[in-house]
């Protein structure tokens, strides 16, 4: 009996050493997780607001005239009318600052008079003293602040225009005119917006003086020769529209 357990044993411990024999060898545990890379924020890509440009504007103007000589004056009278135009200009940036220089150049129609209905003002009863303006040009620097696609700007500069002054006595069918070019300075500023990487509006508003125009009355008309300073100042309002090239 001894015997007979004593191989039993000897016969499963054969067969539990083939069995491992058999088995595949065991695989090496798993590495670990990797850490999740660092987040790395990417800033904005900033508008580029530098290059040449050229546009059109087109608006409104409105302002005071007056003729003035001694002793003699119509007062302040309103003058108004609207405006179109060209531009042409270019702009640099440095991170969020925008300067530059632009000049345009205005077909007007910008018109006002005084009618003398007494005669106590000027002395003529039913004389019209009319002020007009029909073309308008300026060269201005600009300077401003962007937050990427919207930029607030500064700008003033030199302008120039003509001052017709046109004289008429109905009384006497008499009408006289005197047209003049004039040079003055303007200021202003403006909001414009970047619509496509290429195309940009704007509005705008500047003050415009001018030099003083002037009316030469005739002897024939008046008792002497006599030179009239006539005044011109002006706000315009205008929106345009601007084409950009390759920026710098």
């Amino acid at each position: 009996m001894k015997r007979m357990l004593f191989a039993g044993a000897l016969l499963l411990a054969a067969t539990g050493s083939t069995l491992a024999a058999d088995l595949p060898p065991s695989m090496p545990p798993p590495p670990p997780p990797r850490a999740p890379a660092a987040y790395v924020p990417v800033a904005p890509v900033q508008y580029n607001w530098g290059g040449i440009y050229i546009g059109l504007n087109g608006g409104y103007g409105f302002g005071d005239s007056a003729w003035s000589t001694t002793g003699v004056t119509t007062g302040n009278f309103n003058i108004k009318g609207p405006l179109v135009g060209g531009t042409l200009g270019a702009n640099f940036q440095s991170g969020a600052f925008v300067f530059g220089v632009e000049g345009d150049g205005d077909w007007t129609n910008i018109t006002g008079s005084f009618t003398d209905t007494t005669g106590v003002a000027t002395g003529c009863t039913g004389c019209i003293y009319q002020t007009s303006n029909n073309w308008l040009g300026t060269l201005r620097a600009r300077a401003g602040v962007a937050w990427d696609r919207v930029l607030i700007y500064a700008t003033g500069g030199g302008a120039a225009g003509n001052i017709k002054a046109t004289y008429t006595d109905p009384a006497a069918a008499v009408t006289l005119s005197s047209s003049n070019t004039e040079f003055g300075w303007t200021a202003g500023g403006g909001l414009e917006f970047g619509i496509t990487d290429n195309v940009t509006a704007k509005v705008e508003y500047l003050y415009v003086d001018l030099q003083n125009g002037s009316f030469t009355c005739p002897a024939t008309v008046c008792t002497t020769a006599t030179t009239i300073p006539v005044s011109f100042t002006e706000s315009l309002v205008r929106a345009g529209i601007n084409l950009k090239f390759s920026p710098f």
